[in-house]
């Protein structure tokens, strides 16, 4: 259940501490005093989206916490999962919300919205305003049905979606593969032609780093002579060259080498450096003797590049993507070649799987119509209970055009609400005051089927009033028996139910509007019921008849 809100600077509310109790919770306050936004500040807390512009006016950020405490095995897996510490069934959850962002922590861990939104649903189920319009589209028809028997539909319906999956993929390769015989054939001719263009020019690995170096050398041939002639000319080959200036520095040592040792030692690494400089004039000649201009070799080279930096052009800007390029066309090629044979066995494929999608669905119609019956039973007798007099609520099944994931069916509840008239689908008939019951007779069905322990509902009783208002509210009771309920509502006959009654207050002053919430005592409450009943002026008659109203609440409670 949830036991705990904590709102700060949201909107309205400047900070409010609300502590829910068991059983039935009731909300009630004039309109507009802030009783949306504590629903809005729940959803938000739950992971639903929160616009910046909420922050109350003048501060750096909001503050949503909620606490829960719960026996949900469902809800543990889940926590130890995110491992996140979870102890005596308590799970905080806050988000913090600034101009930049939205911190999100379970019990002051950090969490993802994406988990958040995963858990929220195990915790609780909350009725917005608009979500019976939901009933209007058939569309959710369908899942309200799943999720009544998801125990037994959620693994034959995996199995469908798994199966719809691999027949679309089947049926994807097939309209790829699905070309004319000219259009084949000329594909063939061209993979042909390219393969075999890549095939003859024998490329090797590193040929193309290996040619650039080639073709830099020989065409900077001259150049390189040049330099390197004239660096000999500097070393070795005249009279001033460094070679003759070493050798008559070695001579210049010899004549005073006697007078000193360390004189021998510079005049052997003189001695060094010359023969050093003697290699070095041997390779030089050596390499510029090698250094010949061939012509041939040049443009053998040019013209090799030329036909790589072609083929690097059309299919791909190394060598390595050439070779890749020439080993897709290949595949390519002997798919179109074995074309026909490819065709047949995908076609058979795809009956396979057609049938098995098609015996799979007819499992979960069978399955839908079996979960269906039990299902209406219970929402009808939930709907006499909410003074639908003489109801008649079906489950009409019928075929959809295509396939999908969700399988071939399409469900519709279909409903009469007086006597002597057939049914019809619901969306055709239903008033906004039945929308809200209907979709109130649906939810608590649900909630005893998943074992749901907090529902809240904000303004159920729209649309109704008077013998039907308090049936809404009898129901609201016999639910809250069993589980946790937050409801709002502007109807005495249901906030006469409370097992717990909450005023929404809003005060203002020349500086700032303010929304407060504070739990009634026993009198309060017949004080609020009082105004609720009688709007401005409050009667001693009005006020008798709170109490009375309050006293029977509290005799029905007793005796469920």
């Amino acid at each position: 259940m949830l036991v705990n809100l904590h709102v700060k600077n949201l909107a309205l509310i400047e900070e409010t501490d609300i502590d829910f109790t068991s059983h039935l919770n009731i909300l009630t306050g004039e309109t507009g005093a802030g009783k949306s936004i504590l629903i809005g500040s729940i959803q938000s807390a739950l992971g639903a989206k929160i616009p910046k512009d909420m922050i109350r006016h003048g501060c750096d950020s909001a503050l949503i916490e909620l606490v829960f405490h719960t026996e949900s095995p469902t809800v543990k897996t889940l926590m130890d999962q995110y491992e996140i510490p979870y102890e005596d069934g308590e799970i905080i959850i806050s988000r913090r919300i600034t101009n930049n962002r939205v911190i999100n922590k379970i019990n002051d861990c950090s969490i993802t919205i994406a988990r958040l939104k995963e858990l929220s649903p195990f915790l609780l189920d909350l009725s917005g305003q608009h979500e019976n319009q939901l009933l209007l589209n058939p569309q959710n028809h369908l899942k309200i049905l799943d999720n009544f028997g998801k125990e037994d539909i959620l693994p034959l319906k995996e199995k469908v979606a798994k199966d719809f999956r691999q027949y679309q993929e089947i049926q994807r390769e097939l309209n790829q593969k699905n070309i004319g015989e000219e259009e084949r054939i000329r594909e063939m001719e061209f993979l042909k032609f390219e393969i075999q263009e890549i095939t003859q020019a024998n490329l090797r690995e590193g040929e193309d780093e290996e040619l650039e170096q080639l073709y830099t050398k020989i065409s900077h041939s001259k150049d390189i002579l040049t330099v390197c002639s004239s660096i000999h000319d500097l070393t070795s080959s005249n009279s001033i060259s460094v070679e003759s200036m070493i050798g008559k520095a070695i001579r210049s040592f010899s004549d005073v080498m006697n007078y000193d040792e360390r004189i021998g030692e510079l005049s052997e690494q003189l001695s060094t450096v010359d023969d050093l400089l003697n290699d070095f004039n041997r390779e030089l000649s050596d390499y510029i003797s090698s250094m010949e201009f061939d012509p041939e070799t040049f443009a053998e080279t040019e013209e090799r590049l030329d036909t790589i930096n072609r083929l690097k052009a059309k299919y791909g800007d190394s060598i390595g993507k050439i070779q890749a390029y020439m080993t897709k066309s290949k595949e390519r090629y002997e798919t179109l070649a074995n074309l026909d044979e490819i065709i047949s066995q995908l076609k058979m494929k795809n009956q396979k799987i057609k049938k098995k999608l098609d015996e799979d669905c007819e499992q979960l119609t069978a399955l839908r119509k079996k979960v269906a019956q039990p299902m209406a039973a219970f929402i009808k007798k939930a709907l006499l209970d909410l003074n639908f007099n003489d109801v008649r609520f079906e489950i009409a099944f019928s075929e959809n055009a295509a396939c999908s994931a969700e399988g071939k069916d399409h469900v519709c509840f279909m409903i009469s609400t007086n006597p002597g008239m057939e049914v019809r689908p619901l969306q055709e008939i239903a008033s906004g005051g039945e929308l809200s019951r209907i979709m109130l007779a649906i939810k608590s069905v649900l909630a005893d089927q998943e074992q749901i322990e907090t529902l809240i509902f904000d303004e159920i009783d729209t649309g109704i009033s008077g013998r039907t208002a308090q049936k809404v509210s009898e129901r609201l009771a016999e639910i809250a028996r069993k589980r946790q309920v937050i409801a709002i509502t502007h109807l005495p006959q249901i906030a006469a139910m409370a097992d717990s009654h909450f005023l929404i207050e809003k005060t203002s002053d020349d500086k700032s509007t303010i929304s407060n919430i504070h739990r009634l005592s026993e009198e309060d409450s017949v004080q609020e019921l009082a105004r609720m009943l009688g709007g401005a002026e409050i009667t001693a008659a009005v006020l008798e008849n709170a109490r009375e109203m309050k006293k029977l609440a509290s005799e029905f409670s007793g005796n469920i």
